[in-house]
């Protein structure tokens, strides 16, 4: 690429408010595969700041020009100009209509972005800057307007006819079309905008909320899946029960419709009202479905449904501001899950997704903050670190506030900023004024890439003084060579070495480069938990010793604690098999090891699923991250060693539990039954290790 072809970034400090904004918009559809019709009138205003005459610089690509009039009178060629992918109106008045007819073709789109046509039906993706794709429009996310949408087709091929809000009308037309009237009482960005039209049958369902206001509830698929969608409409009604109980959040609309597409390049997208699903997140039935199928669809409904109201109701000012919408959403629907199933077990699947996905953009030269500076394409901002770690750092902000004010914040934050485009100041400085904390320094996680490693330091005197030093640090980033401290929430429990209780716990707030923290006296030396619930997401160094390792995998009561010990060890014991890592007397280690396991498992009886992540050894692909020299062979070889001598010595144990945990009942997909399957999967496989492999050929059969 030539330095003049070079592609230009867009930086968040050069944003200015829109100088135009759109109050209503009316848009008609006459669908068709080759030629679309769009014909839309938007309701004009400039905005206070904007200069008298300054022009209206609308987005637009791949559209074909039709009609352009301002309050019904037809523009001429001098009033306007059409650029390569946008259209400037040169002097417009203060307030006015603005008509735009535009064609386009939905059968040649393979974008997939605007409106395509997937197995000859009509959807939409308008995320990030599709909706420029449908009509002349500024298509940018702080232009929020309320939307009515007209849909006319050819009724035998295009039967359903949905958009967003509610349906007002429908009705037969000449020449075998009929049409479809809907409307959005909500203001919103154009990216949320949503039309489907096509051969599909609905599954229903009704949700009540919590005023009193009956929802309807309406899955579409193709007719032959119809018998597959009772999983989605029940993991919906719970969300929205969730979403009420727990932040409050009541849905505003009459009908709440989810649509599966064969063909949807994005996971799901939470169009207002109109969520728009792959298929493979929408359809399960026992014959085909497994317990993760299940619990992704469970999870992506929830998280395309909140986002009514993170993300919708309050949107973003402006693309930086993505972690806005999407960070806070996945928190939220962690929580969820969380609170459906195993607390311990979502926070292990948070954090081992964060570890395999975002740590090594955080240790790459792609690393960025969770609120970037600049992009080249928006289409780049959607990563785990936007994500996952926008999502770490709403939960830190839980653990610093506490779960009340962090509520209240919440609370704020909605009712603040709803029906507006809002920023990271916005949601930060609510939880500030809800709380009275003071988080200058916290922001510096939105702004600042990579992440800091804690290390520590211990004494324990013969008086029972304990003392503990921790100090922060993190590795320059592309861009970013200075790394002032941050504002780390450090939850710790202190557990004694010898009879495994806890000592003392709570929570350390790390704000400098280094501090002492001083307890005790104690009878007995205490074992340093820290990280509990994996409380921020950076990385520690820490110099545990085996035993002190095997006290927090049997006696931590804090369940991810115990597991991320559990693993440590399983890790370190595998690469020491393999010849990668220093062990002293490895095979006595793996001896105390297996008892110590087979000690967390009975007392992590009450919660198979938690149970099952204990037996869990890593894989080789997690193994080769903690080592410099990589050897395939020996690492695989390391690790079945390892597997088959614990299986070995836990062997009668896991028979018990194989065997317990057999039933003759109908597949259940609930939380419980998955939890249970689990576990008795994971004792199958580790038997298997072990020779037990007519476990396996019976189980197949």
């Amino acid at each position: 690429m030539t330095a003049s072809a070079a592609p230009t970034p867009t930086f968040l400090k050069d944003y200015r408010p829109p100088d135009y904004l759109i109050d209503h918009v009316d848009l008609s559809f006459a669908l068709d595969p080759a030629r679309t019709i769009v014909k839309a009138r938007l309701s004009v205003r400039r905005a206070a700041h904007a200069a008298p005459g300054a022009p209206l610089i609308l987005n637009g690509e791949a559209l074909d020009l039709v009609r352009i009039a301002i309050d019904e009178d037809a523009l001429a060629p001098a009033d306007y100009e059409i650029g390569a992918q946008t259209l400037t109106i040169r002097r417009p008045p203060h307030d006015f209509m603005l008509d735009v007819e535009t064609a386009i073709a939905p059968d040649k789109n393979m974008a997939l972005s605007g409106l395509y046509l997937s197995n000859g039906m009509f959807c939409t993706q308008c995320e990030a800057e599709g909706f420029r794709r449908i009509t002349y429009f500024p298509d940018r996310p702080d232009v929020l307007a309320k939307y009515s949408v007209r849909i006319e087709a050819e009724k035998a091929r295009y039967p359903v006819l949905l958009s967003n809000g509610n349906l007002l009308a429908t009705g037969d037309l000449p020449g075998g079309r009929h049409f479809a009237q809907w409307a959005d009482p909500h203001p919103k960005p154009s990216y949320l905008f949503a039309l489907v039209g096509g051969d599909l049958a609905a599954a229903e369902d009704e949700f009540v909320t919590r005023s009193g206001r009956r929802v309807a509830l309406k899955v579409f698929v193709q007719p032959k899946n119809l018998d597959k969608c009772g999983y989605t409409l029940e993991a919906l009604k719970r969300a929205m029960r969730w979403d009420e109980e727990t932040f409050g959040r009541e849905y505003d609309l009459d009908v709440f419709m989810i649509v599966a597409v064969d063909h949807f390049n994005f996971g799901a997208m939470e169009n207002k009202g109109l969520n728009i699903f792959n298929s493979a997140y929408v359809l399960a039935s026992p014959e085909t479905a497994t317990d993760a199928d299940y619990e992704a669809i469970e999870s992506i409904v929830a998280h395309e449904y909140f986002h009514n109201w993170s993300g919708n109701r309050v949107t973003c000012r402006d693309w930086f501001q993505l972690c806005l919408k999407e960070g806070f959403t996945v928190f939220r629907d962690q929580e969820f899950s969380a609170d459906q199933r195993s607390r311990p077990v979502q926070r292990i699947k948070d954090v081992r997704r964060l570890w395999i996905q975002q740590f090594p953009e955080d240790a790459g030269p792609l690393a960025h903050p969770v609120r970037p500076e600049s992009f080249i394409t928006i289409d780049n901002f959607y990563t785990a670190t936007v994500y996952e770690k926008g999502a770490e750092l709403c939960r830190m902000l839980k653990t610093i506030l506490g779960d009340a004010k962090f509520r209240a914040a919440c609370d704020l934050y909605f009712a603040r900023h709803d029906g507006e485009a809002a920023t990271v100041e916005n949601f930060v400085k609510a939880m500030e004024d809800a709380s009275g904390e003071d988080l200058t320094q916290f922001r510096r996680w939105y702004s600042d890439a990579g992440a800091p490693e804690i290390s520590v330091g211990e004494n324990f005197d013969s008086a029972g003084a304990y003392s503990l030093t921790l100090s922060q640090a993190t590795k320059p980033t592309p861009g970013q060579s200075e790394k002032p401290p941050r504002d780390i929430p450090v939850r710790y429990a202190l557990i004694g070495a010898r009879t495994g209780a806890v000592l003392d716990d709570g929570l350390i707030r790390l704000r400098d480069a280094s501090m002492i923290e001083k307890r005790g006296p104690f009878r007995e030396r205490p074992v340093a938990s820290l990280l509990r619930a994996f409380s921020a997401p950076v990385t520690l160094a820490q110099d545990l010793s085996l035993e002190d390792r095997l006290t927090i995998a049997r006696a931590e009561p804090d369940l991810f604690a115990r597991w991320a010990a559990t693993e440590a060890l399983w890790r370190d014991l595998c690469l020491a098999f393999a010849g990668a890592r220093e062990m002293t007397e490895p095979e006595a280690a793996l001896a105390r090891f297996a008892k110590a396991l087979g000690t967390s498992l009975e007392s992590a009886s009450t919660d198979p699923a938690f149970a099952a992540e204990l037996l869990k050894v890593p894989t080789e692909a997690d193994l080769v991250r903690h080592v410099e020299m990589i050897d395939p062979a020996r690492i695989a070889a390391g690790r079945k060693r390892v597997r088959a001598s614990v299986a070995g010595a836990l062997r009668a144990q896991l028979l018990d539990l194989y065997r317990a945990l057999a039933t003759n009942e109908p597949y259940d997909p609930s939380a419980p039954s998955a939890g249970r399957r689990s576990l008795r999967n994971g004792a199958m496989s580790l038997l298997v290790e072990a020779g037990e492999h007519e476990l396996a050929d019976r189980q197949a059969a």
